[in-house]
């Protein structure tokens, strides 16, 4: 949908701004949705992934993980369709280096060595892909994410840490390149949290997509002073080796743990039933079963829950309906009290 044909819907003359911060492949459908409702976005993306092209190309030339970032670039472009598939390509050479990467992990990876740093690279990036909005990685470094399981042990690495299949007690990130350094977010994602109408958490792995963000120190506070709503888009699936077992109320009492505050204003629940028999467990083998519904322990939580059917189904996988979700973002953005 070309800008010119979105709907249009302003907050005394201006675009609502909207703030979406996590990782993972349920964020571009959100961010994609939002874009076609003409929201002002800023996505905060999160730059602690080691698997997949990301984790190999991060260990190869030292970079922060592009995988991320590339496709929540595409979501908010307003590039033709065949440019944007010459991006997100993926080889599929035997090479050993080449194959199964895609091009635009490579142009980002490229863009901050030319430019020495991630943040700028993404800035360069989203101007030439005519992005609508603002694509901003959490920090400037690659970040290290670090867990502390129930029975006293500990993991580093997003892939040692679901791989564990352990209960996870708590999360935090690292500098890779400098341990004893505190990751900081530069100063646009601050401002940006600082100016938001409404702030939206998910959806995405709950330990490894959300919570690196959350725990960026300066970026946690700003979130705290905040005045805007916080939304949290809760899961449809338990996930392997990080919320196996969890409820809607478990995923939120975590983010307000690791918070070290009842932050979360809002959930996005979906009350539709996931059909049995219809995943692909082998094509999707990190989900479990579907997010069990604790409202009584919810409202302990947060204050306002939303039950609706916000199922999509295809290619025999269970995902988030865009447009519902976004429609809730956005009632919520034009609330005058919220």
């Amino acid at each position: 949908m070309s800008r010119t044909n979105r709907i249009v819907r302003v907050i005394k003359g201006r675009r609502p701004k909207i703030v979406v911060i996590g990782g993972g492949t349920g964020l571009p459908v959100i961010l994609k949705s939002l874009h076609q409702q003409n929201a002002d976005i800023t996505a905060i993306v999160t730059v602690a992934d080691d698997g997949g092209s990301s984790g190999i190309i991060r260990d190869y030339i030292n970079v922060v993980p592009p995988g991320d970032i590339r496709n929540v670039l595409v979501s908010l472009s307003d590039m033709s369709p065949s440019y944007l598939d010459i991006f997100q390509y993926r080889f599929e050479s035997k090479d050993s280096f080449f194959a199964g990467h895609a091009i635009g992990n490579l142009i980002i990876a490229a863009l901050t060595e030319m430019d020495n740093n991630i943040f700028d690279a993404v800035q360069t990036l989203s101007q030439m892909m005519a992005v609508d909005g603002h694509v901003y990685p959490v920090a400037n470094e690659p970040l290290t994410l670090n867990a502390e399981f129930e029975d006293g042990t500990t993991a580093a690495g997003e892939t040692e840490i679901s791989g564990a299949r352990k209960q996870i007690k708590r999360v935090w990130v690292t500098n890779t390149n400098n341990p004893n350094e505190q990751p900081v977010a530069v100063a646009p994602v601050i401002q940006a949290i600082m100016d938001a109408d409404v702030i939206v958490l998910g959806p995405g792995s709950l330990f490894t997509s959300i919570l690196p963000n959350l725990m960026v120190k300066n970026l946690q506070a700003a979130l705290l002073k905040s005045s805007a709503e916080v939304i949290y888009i809760c899961n449809i699936m338990t996930q392997k080796g990080e919320t196996e077992h969890f409820s809607d109320a478990d995923h939120v009492k975590i983010i307000n743990d690791h918070l070290g505050a009842k932050r979360v204003d809002t959930i996005l629940v979906n009350a539709e039933h996931v059909p049995d028999n219809y995943l692909d467990y082998q094509k999707y083998n990190e989900y479990l079963t579907p997010v069990s519904h604790d409202f009584t322990a919810l409202q302990q939580q947060c204050t306002r829950i939303i039950s609706n059917d916000f199922l999509s189904l295809h290619d025999h996988g269970v995902f988030h309906d865009g447009t519902k979700v976004a429609r809730e973002i956005l009632n919520r953005a034009f609330q005058p009290n919220h």
